[in-house]
């Protein structure tokens, strides 16, 4: 097989020469430098760079995502699909990936052990790490995929067998294989319209939806004004803005633990519901001046969710019940988390998070299941690490490094463009995730951007100022400003990885850098993504 990742990355590095140069190769293969970062940066400014190829997931209550949730505007723009078609799985060839891939699991019985503990998937840092992937190709071995936080924030982008792209905001990742039955947990807030929207996208693409989503009736419901008020919010914000999605995501999440809330459940008794609505509606008036509230936008809220009700029925579902059950006659359970456990309300970059738990301790209380029941957790991890929106960056790369590594990932916002910010694989935040979530092993992502680069560095350490080793991820932002970050330089591969499926055919420099991860985090590496299709996967 040719290159082609790499040599197409080649022409658009030389056609972008006046904005990035080459990383400046160090004199040792396993150096060690220092570097003070900033509390934070405004997002880069960037001239017009090449249309993305294939966006990986964006999430998180700091990310990118900020398309309506259509499925539609995911599939529909022709002039992006043939730029990206090369890349897009085909059918022959992903089918015999799945098929190889099955054979893997088979030869490995403990990767998916029949036992009645769930495999939970996970964001290790800030999220966009490109777990869709691999739930989509595990779910065809599991009998339920649930969402247990988050809400429309969370995008994942997957293909099916024939190439085709679907863009998931509620409904979980599972859904295309069609033994699977997808659940909505009672930690996840959502939003109807969006929900509906992407039911619709769904089954007009040839995926059935009836019967195979479960919606909790403890979830709570996301109007369109809490994505007002979100917006209302990050104004008032000003210069400390958080970064948010403008979903509503945070101030949904707040109705909840004020405890003025609407749930699922509550469709069906439509006679308190313009008194529930009212008091959350006059609330908002009340905080945001901004925020007109009139008796004319409460008859008319009132209308459209009589019919989301009628319509909603048959997805409502006891799902602490449905999921207990479940577990108690072994069912095989995975569960898909959003955003990453480094934006977690209690262990992330406060307050420069999501208004979830997206780390393992999310799992127990979004879906109303007991600890003993959690099984084997894999983290989802870059090969690099990127983040959106505001908030401390330790190994952010603001010079020609981070700019590379931007183009050469495709690090930009699903329909705005934005770019994220880039830096150098933090292990102090990747062990921290670690210990927080007992990760079983880890899926590495995107190990293929990495092959042009002469050197590769890995943030081992963060000291402060004078000298003094922080041994932990700091929950003290003020630390953040002084903090240094040392860093191991490593030896690239420069050589197309997008083509090998299996670990001993990586380059020895690959090898190298993925088993000095393994090292330094204590976690092994099972999975590596090297390519954005879906047959793009080593079993290691």
């Amino acid at each position: 097989m040719q290159p082609r990742r790499s040599s197409r990355l080649r022409q658009s590095l030389e056609t972008q020469s006046s904005l990035i140069s080459p990383i400046n190769p160090g004199s040792s293969s396993c150096q060690r430098k220092s570097s003070r970062k900033r509390l934070r940066r405004p997002t880069p400014a960037t001239p017009p760079l090449p249309e993305p190829e294939v966006e990986s997931l964006s999430e998180d209550n700091t990310d990118d995502n900020d398309s309506d949730g259509s499925l539609e505007e995911a599939a529909s723009d022709d002039t992006q699909e043939e730029q990206r078609d090369e890349f897009l799985p085909k059918g022959p060839r992903y089918e015999e990936s799945r098929q190889q891939f099955q054979i893997l699991i088979q030869s490995n019985p403990a990767l998916l052990r029949p036992s009645r503990a769930p495999i939970n998937s996970r964001f290790a840092t800030w999220g966009d790490e490109g777990k869709g992937k691999l739930v989509d190709i595990l779910a065809q071995h599991f009998d339920i995929v649930a969402r247990c936080q988050g809400g429309a924030n969370a995008g994942h982008t997957i293909y099916n067998s024939e190439g085709k792209k679907f863009a998931l905001h509620l409904v979980p990742s599972g859904i295309l294989n069609e033994d699977t039955t997808c659940v909505i947990g009672n930690g996840v807030v959502v939003h109807l319209p969006g929900l509906f929207k992407e039911i619709d996208g769904l089954e007009s693409h040839g995926v059935s939806c009836k019967g195979r989503i479960l919606v909790s009736d403890r979830a709570h419901l996301l109007f369109d004004f809490h994505q007002e008020v979100d917006g209302l919010r990050e104004s008032e914000l000003a210069k400390s803005f958080i970064g948010t999605t403008k979903r509503g995501i945070g101030p949904c999440y707040s109705s909840k633990v004020i405890r003025n809330g609407i749930r699922v459940g509550d469709l069906r008794h439509m006679d308190t519901l313009p008194q529930k609505l009212d008091v959350l509606l006059a609330d908002a008036a009340a905080r945001f001046s901004g925020f007109k509230y009139t008796p004319e936008m409460l008859r008319e809220e009132v209308e459209v969710y009589k019919r989301y009700a009628e319509r909603l029925e048959p997805y409502i579902t006891d799902t602490v019940h449905f999921m207990n059950d479940a577990i108690s006659k072994k069912k095989k359970v995975l569960v898909e988390g959003g955003q990453a456990t480094m934006l977690d309300i209690d262990f992330g970059t406060y307050p420069f998070v999501t208004s979830s738990s997206p780390s393992a301790g999310g799992i127990c209380t979004g879906l109303g299941i007991a600890p003993r029941a959690v099984g084997d957790l894999i983290g989802v991890v870059k090969a690099y690490t990127t983040r959106v929106g505001s908030g401390p960056f330790p190994t952010e790369n603001l010079g020609p490094g981070g700019d590379l590594l931007r183009l050469a990932g495709q690090e930009f916002g699903t329909t705005t463009g934005r770019p994220r910010r880039c830096g150098w694989l933090d292990l102090v935040a990747l062990r921290f995730s670690c210990q927080i979530n007992g990760f079983a092993s880890l899926n590495l992502t995107k190990l293929d951007v990495l092959s042009d680069l002469d050197e590769i560095q890995l943030g081992v350490a963060y000291k402060k100022s004078d000298g003094t080793r922080v041994d932990s991820f700091p929950g003290d932002l003020r630390l953040f400003e002084e903090l240094q970050v040392e860093y191991e330089v490593l030896p690239g591969w420069k050589s197309d990885i997008s083509s090998i499926r299996n670990y001993a055919d990586l380059p020895n420099a690959a090898q190298q850098y993925v088993e000095r991860i393994e090292e330094l985090v204590g976690v092994p590496i099972h999975y590596i993504g090297i390519g954005p299709g879906r047959d793009a996967l080593i079993y290691k």
